[in-house]
């Protein structure tokens, strides 16, 4: 299911594309296989974000002054149109997210959190991680809602991120997310015209060569497909 998230939106209106997401997915339908894990790889009953919840999570984060970035799917929704996203991804230091005690902790590795506030599922990318430290650092913008100005990540960074992420993927197997990835990268350049070359560059300093030689082919296959699409003439 398509979902978009327009200039000047209320911020419920991402509590309302998460529960879309949650009431549409694979563990909504009857028939789905039991254990079924989603995305995240949580078998536990979702909450479903209220309105209020989103909102009074954004607002604590403008009041107590904290730095962090809007990345994942919703931010994707800034910029072009695409499926609903069951979680509110951040980007933060790990010192930021310490002065949030409201946010219950449920999983947390070197360079991620998964907590919760409320009914909100949020995962935290950690700037203790250095690209994300960068992505924070050089590639932020912010969007206006109809509460709050929201800091989010430029398209650029939405695409470091995703190809940071695409080795790791394909090693898992996880054919599914891979896909969504790499659509997600594609859509970005096909409006963005991102400077590829220039993000590869700024990848090599934090990645095995092998693994930007990889990117390198995955980007030129996606190019091309984009130069196939240009070449028909819009009706």
């Amino acid at each position: 299911m398509n979902a978009t998230l327009a200039p000047g939106a209320s911020l419920g209106r991402i509590a309302e594309i998460v529960r879309n997401a949650v009431r549409l997915g694979p563990d909504a339908w009857a028939d789905a296989p039991a254990g079924h894990r989603g995305e995240s790889g949580d078998t536990r009953p979702r909450l479903l974000p209220t309105d209020g919840d989103v909102i009074d999570l954004f607002t604590l984060l403008a009041r107590r002054e904290l730095p962090y970035l809007l990345v994942g799917g919703v931010a994707m929704l800034r910029y072009v149109a695409g499926r609903n996203t069951e979680d509110i991804d951040l980007l933060m230091s790990l010192p930021s997210l310490r002065q949030l005690p409201e946010l219950t902790l449920e999983e947390h590795t070197e360079f991620f959190v998964r907590a919760r506030f409320r009914s909100v599922r949020a995962d935290v990318l950690l700037t203790s991680n250095p690209l994300f430290a960068e992505v924070q650092k050089d590639f932020g913008t912010t969007h206006r809602f109809a509460e709050l100005d929201i800091p989010t990540a430029t398209p650029e960074g939405l695409m470091l991120l995703k190809l940071y992420a695409l080795p790791s993927l394909y090693r898992q197997g996880d054919f599914d997310r891979v896909a969504v990835y790499e659509a997600d990268v594609a859509s970005l350049l096909h409006r963005f015209r991102c400077p590829t070359q220039v993000l590869l560059a700024r990848l090599e300093a934090h990645m095995l060569a092998s693994n930007v030689r990889e990117l390198r082919g995955i980007l030129r296959d996606l190019e091309a497909r984009l130069a196939r699409f240009d070449q028909f003439p819009s009706s």
